[in-house]
């Protein structure tokens, strides 16, 4: 779904998976209840309105000092995802993000590449560093050198995909040849770059085909894509500085996808106000329809 700005820029509207992830202060009081009838309900429903993408985080276990800021609720997006593409025609799965450290790559390939399979190719393979020590710890997996371990599992993830003889030497993994069956259906795969420093962006630039923020402000990104050589369309994917309300108030709304793009969006992760599952539906729908005019009055 493409939402045209009023000085001609295009965005693509994907969503912010409810449910999947329940954050402290950031989740509706429905969505505990939820479950697979209730997502199931969300993912069918943007798929017929068109939406570009739905996402599906990861977290493995939260500690316990870690649950007041993180909460605890995250579907695995492996096993969400699959479900999630047997449900849906042209939506893309998107992870947001798979941490890069907590797996080898060869585990990446096989795993996601495999659902990029069921799902047609219409993955999205969103990663990031990761910063939450102690779930490294809990998990065995190095965590101090996890940023130059993670720019060689990228490097090996992009080489590798989509094929069934991989091999990789580098300075943290060395295999092959070795085969990975099946594989995803096509050698390549949108990636796009999770975090909230500048070295996320540069690290998008380098390995990724997108960059993926949180906790950024749009000034800041506008401040931060100035000061790097970007390779013509990375995709630039932010969310709203604050749920979107297109119900209550389609103006509101424009002025805040204008303003993403402003900053240099080309993809929108929306989020709602939304107070049930029915409220959540028609927020989809009244989003659609508002981009559906923009497009019109283009």
């Amino acid at each position: 779904m493409d939402y045209r700005t009023p000085d001609g820029a295009l965005l693509r509207l994907g969503i912010q998976s409810p449910i999947v992830v329940q954050t402290p202060g950031a989740h509706a009081r429905w969505e505990g209840d939820a479950g697979p009838d209730g997502l199931r309900r969300v993912v069918v429903a943007a798929d017929r309105l068109g939406y570009h993408h739905l996402t599906c985080s990861e977290h493995v276990a939260v500690p316990e000092a870690e649950v007041g800021r993180r909460g605890v609720m995250y579907w695995d997006p492996v096993a969400t995802l699959a479900w999630a593409a047997a449900l849906t025609e042209r939506i893309r799965l998107a992870t947001n993000v798979v941490v890069l450290g907590y797996h080898h790559p060869l585990e990446i390939l096989k795993a996601y590449g495999t659902l990029d399979l069921l799902a047609g190719g219409r993955l999205v393979l969103g990663v990031g560093v990761g910063s939450l020590r102690e779930e490294f710890e809990i998990l065995g997996a190095p965590f101090m050198d996890r940023g130059p371990r993670a720019d060689d599992a990228l490097a090996a993830i992009r080489s590798g995909w989509g094929r069934a003889e991989v091999a990789h030497t580098g300075p943290y993994y060395e295999y092959g040849p070795v085969t990975v069956a099946p594989h995803a259906p096509r050698t390549d795969v949108p990636v796009w770059i999770g975090g909230r420093t500048r070295r996320s962006l540069r690290r998008a630039v380098s390995f990724g085909t997108g960059w993926a923020p949180f906790a950024v402000t749009p000034a800041q990104v506008r401040e931060w894509l100035a000061g790097v050589d970007a390779p013509p369309g990375l995709d630039i994917v932010l969310g709203p500085s604050r749920p979107l309300d297109p119900r209550a108030d389609a103006d509101a709304t424009r002025r805040a996808l204008d303003e993403l793009a402003a900053a240099g969006a080309t993809v929108v992760h929306a989020a709602f106000v939304h107070h049930d599952l029915d409220d959540y539906v028609g927020q989809l729908e009244a989003l659609a329809g508002l981009a559906a005019d923009s497009r019109g009055a283009g």
